[in-house]
């Protein structure tokens, strides 16, 4: 769990980046119960195969897996149950405008607290191609190419 800018990072979606171009970014809360949050304390969150939907004008969080919280007893509920997320409604509703496009999703890329609140971090995004990904990865190899060298001349 790492502290970036005032923000301490539960979970991170790093499929995501791998499988879609992030064109925007979002931060919205999470409705959450209580051994649910005492849950993400523990840090037993998983983003991989989750995206958002919006429904009746609410934004839902699909896919997102809070394990049950060990000591919770009856008051655990359905680790994969769908989340609501707090957003004002005009971001909704122009996420919602996004989303009707063709090729795009909103995607949660990562869950992380901001102060005492838990905050998802929705990507906008579009999916990659095969060749995308070669071509992202291939950048990456470049790179590491590059800094590895410059290390070693050192």
């Amino acid at each position: 769990m790492a502290e970036k800018g005032g923000r301490k990072i539960i979970a991170v979606n790093r499929k995501a980046r791998h499988d879609y171009f992030v064109d925007e970014t979002f931060e919205a809360g999470i409705e959450l119960f209580g051994t649910e949050v005492k849950s993400v304390r523990a840090g037993t969150v998983n983003l991989k195969d989750s995206y958002c939907s919006v429904e009746g004008g609410e934004l839902l969080a699909r896919g997102i897996r809070i394990s049950p919280y060990e000591k919770g007893n009856v008051f655990n509920k359905d680790p994969l149950r769908v989340k609501r997320l707090l957003m004002h409604k005009k971001e909704i509703l122009k996420l919602f405008g996004y989303i009707a496009r063709d090729g795009y999703t909103l995607i949660p890329l990562s869950l992380y607290f901001k102060g005492s609140r838990v905050k998802v971090e929705l990507g906008l995004c579009r999916g990659k191609k095969l060749y995308d990904k070669r071509e992202t990865e291939a950048k990456k190899q470049a790179d590491l190419d590059i800094r590895r060298y410059e290390k070693a001349r050192r």
